[in-house]
C-alpha cells in the first residue's frame, strides 16, 4: 500500500469513527440542555489548532478561559496569532459601526425606534468591547468586565435617554474602531 492510500485509509476510518460519535453525541443532548449545558463543539485538536486563524475571537476565548475538570490540558502549546485577533476584532468593531449608522437611518429620526436600536444592540457592544480587551491584552473577568457585561442586561431605555445616548455610543464605536485599526502587538 502506497503511503498516500494508507493515508486515505486512515481519514476513512477515522471519518467512521467521528461519525459514530456524533451519533453517540446526539443521544446525550437532552441530558446536556437538561442539565443547563451547552451543546458542546465537537472538533479534534488537530482542527481546532488548524482553525484558531479562522475563529480567532471564539476560540481565543476558549483558550483563556476553559477550566482542566481532570486530565491533562488539551490546550498546551496552542495560542492565537495576535494578528489574527486583531483582524477579528476589526471585523466586529466595523461591523458594529456600520450596522449602527444603517439602524440609525432606519429609525427614520424616531427617538423610540432609536431606543429599540440602543437596546438591541448593546450585547453586541458588550460583545466588541469583551473582545477589544482581549486584544489588549485585558483579562475577561472582573469589574470591568462585569460592567460590560451589564450593558448586555439593558432591556428598555426612554426616546428621550436614546437621544442623548446614541451621539456618544457612535463616536464611542468609531473610536474603538481605529483604535482597532492601529492596534499593534
Amino acid at each position: 500500500m502506497s503511503p498516500a492510500d494508507a493515508v486515505k485509509t486512515l481519514e476513512r476510518d477515522l471519518q467512521k469513527i467521528f461519525g459514530a460519535r456524533l451519533r453517540a453525541a446526539a443521544t446525550r443532548v437532552d441530558a446536556w440542555h437538561d442539565a443547563g449545558l451547552a451543546t458542546p463543539l465537537l472538533l479534534g485538536a488537530r482542527e481546532f489548532s488548524q482553525s484558531l486563524d479562522a475563529f480567532p475571537l471564539e476560540f481565543g476565548a476558549i483558550l483563556s478561559d476553559h477550566r482542566i475538570v481532570s486530565g491533562r490540558n488539551p490546550f498546551a502549546g496552542v495560542s492565537v496569532d495576535p494578528a489574527d485577533l486583531r483582524r477579528a476584532v476589526e471585523v466586529q468593531a466595523r461591523s458594529h459601526l456600520l450596522h449602527l449608522r444603517e439602524g440609525f437611518v432606519e429609525t427614520r429620526g424616531n427617538s423610540d425606534a432609536l431606543a429599540i436600536l440602543i437596546v438591541e444592540s448593546a450585547p453586541a457592544f458588550a460583545a466588541l468591547l469583551q473582545s477589544v480587551s482581549r486584544l489588549d491584552g485585558r483579562a475577561a473577568h472582573g469589574p470591568a468586565a462585569d460592567a460590560i457585561a451589564a450593558l448586555a442586561g439593558v432591556h428598555e431605555i426612554s426616546g428621550a435617554e436614546a437621544e442623548r445616548l446614541f451621539p456618544p455610543y457612535l463616536e464611542a464605536v468609531e473610536k474603538l474602531v481605529a483604535h482597532v485599526d492601529t492596534w499593534r502587538a
